[in-house]
């Protein structure tokens, strides 16, 4: 039998590494000719990172290689960090390649696999005559206008602050028009402008682009790449989502045990969750006014609060001890709020929407997130915080009609503080809104549920685009 090998670069960001090894067990488990090796790039990897690829079955399908650490200038911007970490690793990935090539009788090399901020390998690539596909891990609306923003760039010469000048924007993976304030942090900032364009342009290279989410969920974004002329020139898409992330580990069995137990006491879609992904975290004055809302609008609650990091530091929140809590929130509120709802650090997410007693979820609109709120047909109230989530917002709640607005435009800069501060009343109606048991939101949400986990079945969009997929890749052998 014919064999292919694949190689597979993520990006070390846990939701990315973790979502491009699903999408290596899905390409798998679709077809058994193929052989992939993932190369681990080594960038302050978390022991929940460590612990979910020992989690994997050992299997002769796929193999890790962990690459040499690298040294990296320290830098103040993130991406520019990761960009020369990358151009560092590039004489790695080109030895372990040859290596794979040349040591292993696995069949022969047939495309690398890269993750969306990992396109300047597609340069290695070249080198040993093999395509690139890249994995892009938001939206299929999302990709169509970073794609369409890089051109208005490169053949009308237009600034961030052109962009921000325009209240609204045509893009062609949208039905509606689109506000400034929902464009990426990455769009409209002149100091990601180089960035921007050097990742995007690299998406441009691609000779394939495999995304995160299925037709059912974005027909009009899906049909425009084929249909609009601003898209015409640009690679293929394979939609071949809902691609989801597993639970990691709890840091605290005890308490994710305690959290469901809870919920199992709690009338069907009566609790709203409140959760705001890996590094979502608020300032003192936000936190009191969540607290008001939720004790006003007197609704259950699961709310995972995280400890903000010092400014400047570059790490995900932490917890809160016992004492902190009680300085943070309002005076007496963990009492009265006692039986009605939880206060938590870290959150299984995955289990409590799939519970039947969570009825919405307030959430920052991370595409992870949003897809699993999908799958599992709990109703999203949307507060996105930083990159693509406030795009990501703006689909949910004005485009597909499957999410209420708590905010649309609220963001949080990168070292710098949010742009407004978030007030009670305006929560509370948020809460109350994604609750509502009789919402159009919620039917259209539990018809897309049912639509998420048909889609990789055999009658679906997405088990037709993975067929797809696979056939281009053995094509190249």
């Amino acid at each position: 039998m014919k064999k292919a090998q694949l190689v597979f670069i993520p990006f070390p960001g846990l939701s990315h590494l973790v979502s491009t090894l699903e999408l290596a067990k899905l390409l798998i488990n679709c077809d058994n000719r193929l052989r992939i090796t993932v190369l681990l790039i080594e960038f302050s990897r978390s022991k929940e990172t460590d612990a979910y690829i020992q989690s994997l079955p050992i299997s002769d399908s796929l193999n890790f290689i962990d690459l040499p650490e690298c040294f990296v200038p320290p830098n103040t911007n993130p991406r520019a960090v990761f960009d020369a970490l990358l151009e560092a690793q590039k004489p790695n990935v080109r030895q372990a390649v040859s290596d794979l090539i040349n040591g292993e009788q696995h069949g022969p090399l047939a495309a690398f696999v890269v993750d969306m901020f990992c396109t300047t390998m597609i340069d290695v690539a070249k080198e040993f005559s093999v395509p690139t596909l890249i994995f892009f891990t938001s939206s299929v609306a999302c990709l169509g206008l970073n794609l369409h923003i890089h051109t208005l760039r490169e053949q009308d010469n237009v600034d961030p602050t052109q962009l921000l000048q325009q209240t609204k924007l045509a893009i062609p993976t949208f039905a509606n028009l689109v506000p400034s304030y929902s464009l990426p942090s990455s769009v409209i900032s002149k100091e990601w402008e180089s960035l921007f364009m050097k990742y995007t342009g690299g998406l441009k290279k691609a000779d394939g682009i495999i995304v995160n989410s299925f037709e059912e969920l974005e027909s009009h974004a899906v049909h425009s790449f084929s249909s609009h002329p601003g898209l015409a020139g640009l690679p293929i898409i394979y939609p071949v989502g809902p691609i989801l992330t597993p639970e990691p580990k709890s840091k605290n069995v005890v308490e994710s045990d305690d959290i469901i137990k809870w919920l199992d006491e709690q009338p069907p879609s009566s609790v709203v969750f409140f959760c705001f992904g890996t590094s979502g975290s608020f300032d003192e004055d936000q936190v009191k006014e969540i607290a008001y809302a939720i004790e006003n609008s007197g609704a259950r609650f699961v709310w995972s609060l995280r400890k903000p990091q010092p400014k400047g530091v570059m790490a995900a929140p932490c917890e809160y001890s016992l004492s902190d809590l009680s300085l943070v929130l309002p005076e007496g509120f963990l009492h009265r709020t006692t039986g009605i709802g939880r206060v938590i650090g870290w959150a299984p997410q995955t289990q409590i929407l799939a519970h039947p007693a969570t009825g919405g979820f307030v959430s920052h609109c991370g595409w992870n997130s949003t897809l699993e709120s999908i799958y599992f047909g709990v109703p999203i109230a949307t507060w996105p915080i930083y990159a693509e989530q406030q795009t990501n917002a703006f689909e949910l709640v004005v485009e597909l009609k499957l999410a209420v607005e708590i905010a649309l435009d609220y963001k949080v800069e990168f070292n710098g503080g949010p742009n407004y501060l978030l007030t009670a009343d305006k929560i509370e109606r948020g809460i109350r809104s994604v609750l509502d048991k009789d919402g159009e939101v919620r039917k259209k949400v539990k018809q897309m549920s049912e639509k998420s986990r048909k889609t990789l079945e055999e009658s679906g969009s997405s088990y037709a685009y993975l067929g797809l997929l696979v056939d281009y890749i053995m094509s190249q052998i």
